[in-house]
């Protein structure tokens, strides 16, 4: 019997099963997919995310991987344009948007490394109950016989269509309707600065470098034009491109090649699911998913597998009642979680509220809360600062920005 089963080994699961194996405990890591191996994303880590690498030694590893080093973002908003960066959070002055190939496999490796065994290509067909609690899972390895695996406690982290989540009836208590859909690729010859603009006709565009010498280039549109960007998907995308950024569309035009095929997200609606149960958890997005305007999956994901094994540890080392300790896991990542999550969903909408078009009109004026501005997109300063209405008259007042203009709380 194990500790521990964690359905799922990417960003969310390999670090939980590491973080809980080198405490001691046995832990078994399961994926229907075999590593190293990709999966859509848009790859961006925040320095808050790099954070957590550098405390669990692995960062290193990943920056000698090669992937691009990001110094200098770009934002818009339709007339608004804040760019810079953020200050050291934790000593990391810069970010990095690795290929999932390479990130899991990494994160894959850490989990062997410290202790856990990983079962690539098993598909999870059912969760075992016992006495009311999970007690393992059930399922195969491609058409091989039916395998069982029994633990003191289960956990998926088997990403928002989460099959853990659907077989132990955890319900969404919480739901915003997704705004967009995504398309992206990967593209040669492109010499571009981070990348993050939102055009008037809402629109967006996003651009980052990323290994292999190549930018991932993304678009977004309102849901309700989807089938109108299909009928056309290459023209559409670089006709969105051209229409945000004129210059960047005719310099993908002139020197871009797209590498790879075109990839969709056309994402389910934001949400969080109930995530802990008699003898069971969800983390990463299996229980809380939002939009990828904001870049915080991969984030959220390592953050909160942290939180998540901290207090699986507490339950499993008898210094508290397991389930109780792994509720308290919830009520963490739901606080520090919800200005993100009320951020990202508004952003995505594709145009501001009377609320934000003030506060980031008066940001871009000035110099100071720029550089915060980015502290509060990398992790790094909290939102109820940022955004406290004490905070914002401060600003107001020095950029001048004219009365009727000064919107200090949300409606």
């Amino acid at each position: 019997m194990y500790d521990v089963i964690v359905v799922g080994a990417r960003c969310a699961g390999s670090p939980l099963a590491m973080l809980l194996a080198r405490r001691g405990h046995k832990v078994l890591v399961v994926d229907r997919a075999t590593f190293p191996s990709d999966t859509v994303s848009t790859h961006y880590i925040h320095q808050a995310g790099l954070s957590r690498l550098q405390d669990w030694g692995i960062l290193d590893r990943l920056v000698a991987t090669e992937p691009p080093a990001m110094r200098h973002l770009t934002f818009s908003y339709t007339d608004i344009f804040l760019e810079g960066f953020a200050d050291p959070i934790d000593g990391i002055t810069e970010v990095y948007s690795p290929r999932r190939t390479i990130l899991d496999e990494i994160l894959v490796d850490e989990a062997r490394k410290a202790g856990a065994e990983v079962v690539e290509g098993f598909t999870v067909t059912d969760v075992i109950f016992a006495d009311g609690r999970a007690a393992g899972v059930r399922g195969r390895i491609g058409d091989g016989p039916e395998r069982e695996f029994t633990a003191r406690f289960v956990v998926g982290a088997d990403g928002r269509n989460s099959t853990v989540a659907g077989l132990v009836g955890a319900e969404i208590y919480r739901s915003v309707p997704a705004a967009c859909f995504v398309y992206y690729s990967y593209y040669d010859g492109l010499d571009w600065t981070f990348q993050h603009r939102t055009g008037f006709g809402q629109q967006q565009l996003g651009a980052w470098p990323t290994h292999h010498g190549q930018h991932l280039v993304a678009v977004m549109r309102r849901k309700e034009r989807m089938r109108e960007f299909r009928a056309d998907v290459e023209g559409s995308f670089h006709e969105i491109i051209d229409q945000v950024v004129p210059e960047l569309g005719e310099d993908l035009r002139a020197n871009g090649k797209r590498a790879e095929n075109f990839r969709a997200m056309a994402y389910p609606d934001n949400f969080y699911r109930r995530s802990a149960g008699p003898g069971w958890a969800l983390v990463g997005d299996a229980g809380y998913h939002k939009d990828p305007f904001t870049g915080w999956g991969i984030t959220d994901a390592l953050k909160y597998s942290e939180v998540l094994a901290e207090k699986l540890h507490e339950g499993l080392s008898g210094s508290r009642p397991t389930d109780e300790a792994v509720e308290e896991y919830t009520k963490i990542r739901d606080a520090e979680s919800n200005g993100t999550f009320e951020l990202t969903c508004s952003l995505a909408e594709l145009s501001l509220t009377p609320y934000y078009d003030s506060v980031f009109r008066a940001t871009s004026m000035s110099p100071e809360y720029t550089t915060k501005f980015f502290g509060l997109i990398a992790g790094g300063i909290p939102g109820e600062e940022f955004f406290a209405p004490a905070n914002l008259e401060r600003l107001y007042e020095d950029v001048n920005m004219p009365a009727d203009r000064r919107i200090v709380t949300r409606s």
